[in-house]
């Protein structure tokens, strides 16, 4: 029972860990998204107030605008003012343009010809007008337009005359459709909203039309007064029904969550405060924290799959222990029966030591016996190609008789030319027979050293000569394709060549049955390796395509061979650092025999 409650005092506390540790980190990943979608619109903000804070500025330098303040009822100058103020408003792409003298009355303006007209009016009572004629600085400032009432923003400055006198203020409206155009939520499962509050905290910029112009304070003692109700008119400023629930265990001083209720429904956030910069703005970027509950519910899973497993190992490790406690028990018991058992054991041990060598005294003589069946196989194939070498030299020793004969019936008759020909015919013949029998004892030499850097092409070469001189070769058409450029490789020359042999003579006897045989030979380059395929369109090899290179395993009758030929090729392509593989053709009937070496450079 007291491991029961242990279990369930655990289990409870890790649901607990979990809960708390995947609200750490749902709230840190809520938040991060609302930091780094703050900082995007910040430097929205930002760029947007650089690019147009030095127009007012520059616009105040131009002398037609200190003319017209100087001569406000001279009608051409006003004219002309007004004109360059449609010209200014062109250019910038603002909304409005407009001259003020230091009274805030309207002298001349972009919209003099418009119903609106700002023209005659007076706004002395906004900030951009009373701060710019106080510091004698640039001024800026938010609000919806008196007479358009559209939400702008103003950026104005300053009008000096020649002496550096105050002569006037020239205003600039831009619009904010475009700043809050540019909102974008995160690109992520998350539902996110935004707010742009001034200083009274009434939203004039947001990403839900039914939030603006709202009071966000959440509190009636700091509800908006006159002087919100003059930049926002017409506007009830109704205030929106949140609750705040205070900031989450390690977030940021910038962040806490809410809850605003709307429309009989009640939504939780994370709320991040960002200042704007130049302005008395707080953007509010308000991320849903629906994603929090699944975070904790997988940070939950994975503590309950935590949990049982650690659970599961405690339970085996237990039961481990018990059943080692269990077997050493009965390991003592054991030790008393080996104890009287040991003498048997004895006994039977002197058998199997001498079982043992007298298997060893049979895998001996076997492996003599192997060695003398490789060495008879060795000397089947010198003799099969002895058999060739007496085919192949039986003609020119018949011509060579024939040229003898007639030589001496022209000695006779006196003819020296006919006689000189014959004697090089005869020259030309011992030549071929020399050549022909110094490659059969090559090829019947031992190989003597370790392998070094031979030219595959020459090995090949002395294999064709060889096997051209076997009957079974004629009528065969032996293609081989040989590389212009030496083909270097890590072997041996007479050993390579005694593979190709094997693999050349395997191929003719293949396609001796077939209509129109042929056996090519192809060297490809592969990486750090040279690929030879020797190709024939016979019948093709057994399903078991390895059982062809075990010892004495042939397809082939007793006077063709005894089954090594392969073998002790494969073992000579293991000794060279090669490989040795067969397969039957893909791309037509026959086998296809793949040997490959090592590449060598000649530098090395």
């Amino acid at each position: 029972m007291s491991y029961r409650i242990g279990a369930f005092v655990i289990f409870a506390i890790t649901l607990a860990v979990s809960w708390i540790l995947g609200g750490w980190v749902g709230y840190q990943q809520v938040e991060q998204d609302s930091l780094e979608e703050s900082f995007r619109y910040r430097q929205l903000v930002g760029n947007e107030l650089n690019r147009y804070l030095p127009i007012p500025e520059l616009m105040a330098e131009h002398p037609l605008l200190a003319a017209a303040l100087n001569a406000p009822g001279n009608p051409a100058i006003i004219h002309q003012a007004n004109e360059e103020m449609q010209r200014m408003a062109t250019i910038v792409g603002s909304s409005d343009v407009y001259l003020m003298d230091t009274a805030g009355l309207t002298i001349a303006a972009n919209n003099y010809l418009q119903a609106g007209s700002f023209v005659g009016r007076n706004f002395s009572f906004r900030p951009y007008f009373f701060e710019a004629i106080k510091s004698g600085r640039s001024a800026i400032y938010f609000a919806l337009g008196s007479t358009s009432r559209v939400r702008g923003l103003y950026f104005s400055h300053p009008v000096r005359g020649e002496e550096g006198q105050l002569l006037g203020v020239v205003v600039v409206k831009v619009l904010v459709h475009e700043l809050e155009s540019q909102w974008h939520r995160p690109a992520s499962v998350r539902e996110a909203e935004m707010v742009v509050l001034d200083e009274a905290g009434v939203s004039f910029l947001a990403s839900k039309p039914s939030w603006l112009y709202r009071d966000f304070t959440g509190s009636a003692e700091k509800a908006p007064g006159e002087a919100s109700r003059q930049r926002y008119p017409d506007r009830d400023l109704k205030p929106v029904s949140l609750q705040y629930q205070g900031k989450p265990f390690g977030l940021s001083g910038a962040s806490e969550t809410l809850r605003i209720k709307e429309d009989g429904s009640a939504q939780e956030y994370l709320s991040v405060r960002t200042p704007l910069p130049r302005l008395d703005w707080t953007l509010r970027v308000m991320v849903s924290t629906y994603s929090v509950m699944w975070t904790r519910l997988g940070f939950v899973m994975g503590g309950i799959a935590i949990y049982f497993g650690v659970l599961l190992a405690w339970l085996y490790l237990r039961e481990r222990y018990r059943r080692e406690a269990e077997l050493a028990l009965r390991g003592e018991q054991l030790e008393l029966s080996v104890t009287e058992r040991t003498a048997d054991l004895e006994q039977s041990n002197r058998k199997l030591i001498d079982e043992i060598r007298e298997r060893e005294r049979t895998q001996s003589e076997l492996r003599e016996t192997q060695q003398e069946l490789i060495q008879a196989a060795k000397l089947a194939v010198l003799g099969q190609m002895s058999a060739g070498l007496n085919h192949e030299m039986s003609q020119p020793l018949t011509a060579i008789q024939t040229y003898a004969r007639n030589s001496r019936r022209f000695l006779e008759k006196g003819a020296a030319d006919m006689v000189d020909e014959n004697l090089s015919e005869i020259v030309l013949l011992c030549d071929k027979m020399a050549e022909l029998t110094r490659q059969f004892k090559v090829f019947a030499r031992k190989s003597e050293g370790p392998p070094t850097i031979v030219d595959f092409r020459l090995s090949v070469d002395a294999s064709l000569k060889i096997i051209a001189a076997q009957k079974s070769s004629a009528g065969i058409d032996i293609r081989w394709s040989r590389p212009e450029q030496p083909v270097l490789c890590h072997g041996d020359l007479i050993r390579i060549e005694q593979v190709m042999v094997n693999l050349l003579a395997n191929a003719v006897q293949a396609v001796e049955s077939q209509k129109q045989p042929v056996v090519t030979i192809d060297v490809e380059e592969q990486g750090e390796c040279w690929r030879c395929f020797v190709r024939d369109n016979g019948t093709g090899l057994p399903a078991n395509t390895e059982q062809i290179f075990e010892p004495f395993f042939t397809t082939k009758s007793v006077k063709q061979g005894l089954g090594l030929g392969l073998s002790i090729s494969r073992q000579i392509a293991d000794a060279l650092g090669g490989r040795l593989t067969g397969r039957n053709r893909s791309d037509a009937p026959g086998a296809e025999f793949e040997f490959t070496l090592q590449k060598r450079e000649a530098t090395e």
